[in-house]
Order: C-alpha cells, then sequence, then structure tokens
C-alpha cells in the first residue's frame, strides 16, 4: 500500500506532505504513518522545524475518512498507544501539540473536520487568502468534533467563536479563520511558499536551545478534562442509526470524491433528514 506522507529534511526543517488521493481524508493508514514519523522526529537533534503540506493544493485534508471503521484492525494498534483517557483521533493531535519541534501548516486548500484540527493543533499555521479554507463540518454530520477540535477552537478564539464554528459547520475563509485566531495569518496565494520557507528556516536557524526554551515557556494546556467530554459527546451521537444511514447517503452522494467534496456544506445538508 502507497505511503499517505512524502517526509523530507534540509538544514533542520522537515517537510511532511500528506498525499492520500482524491481528497487527502485522514484515514488510520495516515494516522499511523504521521504517529511514526513523529515518533521518530521527537529524539532527532537535528530536526527543529516541521511544516505540513499537501500534494493536492486543491484540498489539504477533507476531513476523517468515514469508512475508517473498515480499517479497525490499525484503528485497535493506535487505540493501544494512544494516552490514557484520550481517543485515537485526539491522540494525533496531542503527538504534533508536544513535538520538541515547532510545527507549522502550510495552507493552500481546504481542511475540514479531522483536517481542520490537525491545523489547529500546530503551533502556527499560514493560508493562501484566495483558495483556503477551514470548517468543522461535523455538525452538518450528525456528530460533534472528536479530534480535540472543540478544544483547539476555545483555547484559539474563545467559546462564543468555537459554537459558531462548530454548530454552523460552515466553510471559513482563510481571512476570517485569521481574524478569529484559528490561523496565524492569510497572504495572497503567490506569497504563501516564500512566507512559510522564510519562517521555518529563520525558526531552524536559531541558536542552541533557543526553540526548546519557547516551548517550555509556552506549553500546551492540559485539554484531556475536555477531550473526555468531548468524545463522550460524540460516541453517543455516531452510534445513532440515523447518523451512520446519513453517512452512507453522503457517499452515495459524492463524499470524498472531488467534486463532492468541493461543496461538502451543500451535500451533507442535501442528504440530512
Amino acid at each position: 500500500m502507497p505511503s499517505t506522507l512524502q517526509v523530507t529534511s534540509d538544514n533542520g526543517v522537515v517537510q511532511i506532505v500528506l498525499d492520500n488521493p482524491p481528497v487527502n481524508a485522514l484515514g488510520a493508514q495516515m494516522m499511523s504513518e504521521l504517529r511514526t514519523v513523529l515518533t521518530e522526529l521527537k529524539d532527532d537533534p537535528q530536526a527543529r522545524v516541521i511544516v505540513f503540506s499537501s500534494a493536492d493544493p486543491e484540498f489539504f485534508s477533507a476531513h476523517v475518512d468515514m469508512g475508517i471503521v473498515e480499517q479497525m484492525d490499525v484503528l485497535q494498534e493506535l487505540a493501544e498507544l494512544a494516552p490514557e483517557g484520550v481517543n485515537v483521533f485526539q491522540a494525533v493531535g496531542e503527538m504534533i501539540r508536544h513535538q520538541p519541534q515547532v510545527t507549522i501548516v502550510k495552507l493552500a486548500g481546504k481542511a475540514r473536520g479531522g483536517g481542520a484540527e490537525l491545523v489547529a493543533a500546530v503551533d502556527m499555521a499560514f493560508a493562501a487568502s484566495e483558495t483556503a479554507g477551514l470548517g468543522q463540518i461535523e455538525s452538518l454530520m450528525g456528530i460533534v468534533p472528536s479530534g480535540g477540535g472543540t478544544q483547539y477552537l476555545r483555547e484559539r478564539m474563545g467559546r462564543n467563536r468555537a459554537m459558531e464554528i462548530v454548530l454552523t459547520g460552515e466553510l471559513y475563509d482563510a481571512k476570517t479563520a485569521a481574524a478569529y485566531g484559528w490561523i496565524n495569518r492569510a497572504v495572497p496565494a503567490a506569497e504563501l511558499d516564500a512566507l512559510v520557507e522564510r519562517t521555518a528556516r529563520n525558526i531552524a536557524a536559531l541558536g542552541e536551545g533557543v526553540i526548546a526554551g519557547v516551548k517550555q515557556t509556552l506549553p500546551p494546556e492540559d485539554l484531556r478534562e475536555g477531550y473526555a467530554r468531548e468524545e463522550k459527546a460524540w460516541a453517543a451521537l455516531i452510534s445513532r442509526p440515523e447518523v451512520q444511514r446519513m453517512m452512507a447517503r453522503a457517499m452515495a452522494a459524492g463524499a470524498q470524491t472531488v467534486e463532492g467534496e468541493r461543496d461538502l456544506e451543500a451535500l451533507m445538508r442535501s442528504v440530512t433528514p
């Protein structure tokens, strides 16, 4: 099975490119490979910055794979490795949040659901103002975010805006996302590569101990209580038969195809009872 990640390194900057056609859905294989790569990098003194991007300029990561339950063997392995009280989806974000390296997302396209949670888990994110978009689509699927999204959003922008994003399920443009605090900055698409490259290389070139010192003074918050609330709410909803039927209708209507994912919000509303 082809890898879902392209990983390269140069002068202390590690590039992790998500590459899982057709829309970079976050499946069990990608989560497993992310865990492996991040674990290896954790003890690599040469790696100072990690940049996440996508091989597909239109989709950073659509969302968690709607067929992920069919990958139960890998999910079970991931569940056994997850910290106590953290589900397999939240565990991905926890690894990213606690990496010793500075983590950056370069967002050229759309990130929804689990993909948007990945964006919110990193230390900083920069997006193309004309083409990038972020959305927590879960409410339109009859569920709630379960990969840390509710906690990341509340921490980044406050309860009122987090409620808006989670309950509307809308896709937010990069400029609005930046104004809300979801990402650091929205810049013209033509400037995005240069900005991220310059930022990553400048950070990687800092003096010995500076990155570690900043990480120590600005540690990630302990979100385990919030994770537990999120998991409980998600588990109560995902098991409902009507949710499973809606997911099946969404897949039949074109979810996880390029065309269907271009306006997933409209597609999900069309299959809602």
